[in-house]
């Protein structure tokens, strides 16, 4: 094909053009932060010279440049059929995605230079978010259907990451450190979650009952006004330093996820494997709600923090990821008119993420300690990387391909 031919094929539907850009992301933000940590913990380079502290860098790029790429990729598809509303045009999509890469791209440069270029960077990012967030909002508006409440906790859901990303540009342009606390724990805690959550209770069960004998969906519809609240009150209890308390929601969330995983039948999940990679994905929820709610009773019992961040990358590695990467390869595989099988491929790239997600987790905890004097964290990263890399490059280069089908779009 011709240049041109190629991107008439790339641009032809939002998924392709979102998903790509979320995995060229996957591959250069994990190659950052697996370069970060080898200086920190080993003697072949030094930290990098950031021109802000690398956690904060991190998860920004994490929150808000990794998986919008493919929450929007995702959206865009799904809001016209959803709601039975119009077509996002081929110009807004397009639009709405240079902008963002064009803001990552500032934002990377930005990060070796000064604040004020990362400033810029983010601003571009803001800008292209509201694009979309805008073309979003017109369906939503134009469609007929009656029933929108799940659109209705994702339109909140994508307002509040602008909020977040607003309030981080504010950090970088004056420093005052409460602010990109605050925009990191808004971003996982009022946006990336919640929108996983909503996705999760509405698409687990279809695409369950489409592959499952005698199947019966479960969607409580208690779920998506509850299961935000709970997560806006872990947000509200952490930012106010109440980690003692922590424990009241997060013991609903965990309950909340462990039954859903068990009415949406995770052992059954695994007569097919790419229905079981969303379920375990899910079923990480649960997992990261517990670890959050135990550390939380023992602070509250003796003032001991017993697991650092390990709630958080079970959160943000096993629940976000994993479902993340489940979610895009069925779409990448439905979308191009391959069969919806995961291969021996996919399951080991899949399966990768839950390895890396445990070794980050037993890196925070006090009886495990790194063999070889290595950290457990920068092994988890080096397995996270070994695991995404191929998957981003294999199902990355789909979309700029024609469907297998001969079908359009």
């Amino acid at each position: 094909m011709t240049l041109g031919q190629r991107w008439a094929v790339y641009t032809a539907a939002p998924h392709r053009v979102m998903m790509f850009g979320g995995a060229v992301q996957i591959i250069v933000t994990l190659v950052y932060w697996t370069a970060e940590l080898t200086g920190r913990y080993t003697r072949l380079w030094e930290p990098l010279p950031t021109a802000v502290p690398g956690v904060w860098a991190h998860g920004f790029l994490m929150i808000y440049t990794l998986f919008p790429f493919f929450i929007y990729g995702f959206l865009m598809t799904t809001y016209p059929r959803w709601m039975n509303g119009p077509e996002i045009p081929r110009g807004r999509y397009v639009g709405t995605f240079l902008a963002m890469a064009a803001g990552v791209l500032t934002l990377y440069i930005g990060l070796f230079v000064s604040p004020g270029v990362m400033a810029a960077g983010v601003a571009l990012l803001l800008g292209g978010w509201l694009s979309g967030l805008g073309a979003l909002l017109r369906v939503y508006r134009a469609a007929p259907a009656r029933d929108k409440r799940t659109e209705t906790v994702l339109n909140l859901a994508l307002s509040m990451a602008a909020v977040g990303m607003a309030l981080y540009l504010l950090w970088l342009l004056t420093g005052w450190p409460r602010l990109v606390r605050l925009a990191l724990g808004i971003g996982l805690w009022a946006f990336l979650v919640p929108v996983l959550i909503s996705v999760a209770q509405r698409m687990i069960p279809f695409f369950s009952n489409s592959v499952l004998k005698g199947y019966q969906p479960v969607q409580p519809r208690w779920v998506l006004p509850l299961a935000p609240l709970g997560l806006l009150a872990h947000l509200a209890l952490d930012q106010a330093g109440l980690l003692r308390w922590l424990f009241v929601p997060d013991l609903f969330l965990a309950a909340m996820g462990l039954y859903l995983t068990t009415r949406w039948g995770l052992r059954r999940s695994f007569e097919v494997r790419l229905l079981a990679m969303l379920h375990v994905g899910f079923a990480w929820f649960s997992v990261a709600m517990v670890l959050y709610a135990a550390q939380s009773l023992v602070l509250f019992a003796d003032g001991r923090f017993i697991l650092g961040r390990g709630p958080l990358h079970a959160l943000g590695i096993g629940f976000v990821a994993s479902t993340t990467v489940a979610m895009v390869s069925r779409v990448t595989l439905g979308h191009s008119g391959r069969a919806l099988v995961a291969d021996t491929f996919t399951w080991a790239c899949f399966w990768g993420v839950t390895v890396a997600a445990l070794l980050r987790v037993a890196g925070d905890a006090p009886v495990i300690y790194a063999p070889g004097g290595i950290p457990l964290n920068l092994i988890a990263a080096l397995v996270w990387l070994a695991s995404l890399t191929p998957w981003a490059v294999r199902y990355g280069r789909m979309h700029w391909q024609r469907r297998v089908d001969g079908r359009p779009g």
